[in-house]
């Protein structure tokens, strides 16, 4: 399969900050993960203490297979949480779970950015399915008709745009949940304040990874916008 040595040089960056992400996020976890909190609550019971002392008492949890797989269901109010998380007891387990209950605080608040980034759902999954076939059509079609593939090409821009935008209002979103986990986890005696710093590098490595998707997408798209003449001049 041909690939185009320019989408490399946008890919590059991207990529590299991706798997530095990756790393991290596991490394962190797996260090804290052997580290207990002095409270000797389970990562569902710090998550539902959260909750129930910010007033938030229609949320359920649930413990669901996979690594780091945890994240909070705003359609059926329901943390799911993995089982390293919801069972451990570890600084990891704590900060994770914590980390998840700060989405549903945000959804009890009506944290806009939260509101904004689940009604875009839908349509982000949608484009970003269906914008690389539809930019490889335009591409093919500007090669072998010109004229003719610049319209598709623009119509997969359209949908690429889409799916960067969710990337972007995701940021905001990922880093107010963390921040409002290392608040509480403080503040509700579920660590202490040296325990915090700790559970906290977890979150900030996880946030990582949620940068380092927004930048592979930027890219992306400022790879298609170059490649069909609206920057740069490329035609």
């Amino acid at each position: 399969m041909f690939i185009d040595p320019y989408f490399l040089l946008f890919a590059a960056p991207a990529l590299a900050l991706s798997l530095y992400a990756s790393h991290l996020t596991k490394t962190r976890f797996q260090k804290y993960s052997k580290v207990m909190a002095s409270s000797g609550l389970t990562g569902a019971q710090a998550a539902y203490q959260m909750m129930r002392r910010e007033g938030v008492t229609d949320v359920g949890i649930e413990k669901v297979a996979g690594f780091l797989s945890d994240h909070y269901d705003p359609r059926k109010k329901v943390l799911r949480l993995s089982p390293a998380v919801h069972d451990g007891r570890s600084l990891s387990a704590l900060g994770v779970a914590c980390h998840e209950a700060g989405h549903a605080l945000q959804h009890n608040q009506g944290y806009a950015p939260l509101a904004l980034r689940s009604s875009l759902v839908p349509a982000a999954s949608f484009s970003s399915q269906l914008a690389g076939p539809i930019l490889m059509i335009g591409l093919v079609l500007s090669i072998l008709a010109g004229p003719i593939g610049q319209p598709v090409m623009l119509a997969g821009i359209v949908m690429l745009s889409l799916a960067v935008l969710f990337t972007l209002i995701t940021l905001p979103v990922e880093w107010d949940a963390s921040a409002r986990a290392k608040r509480v986890l403080v503040n509700d005696g579920i660590v202490t304040e040296r325990e915090q710093a700790d559970a906290g590098a977890v979150l900030d490595a996880a946030f990582l990874t949620y940068l380092a998707a927004a930048v592979a997408s930027i890219m992306t798209l400022l790879y298609w916008l170059w490649r069909s003449g609206l920057i740069g001049g490329r035609r």
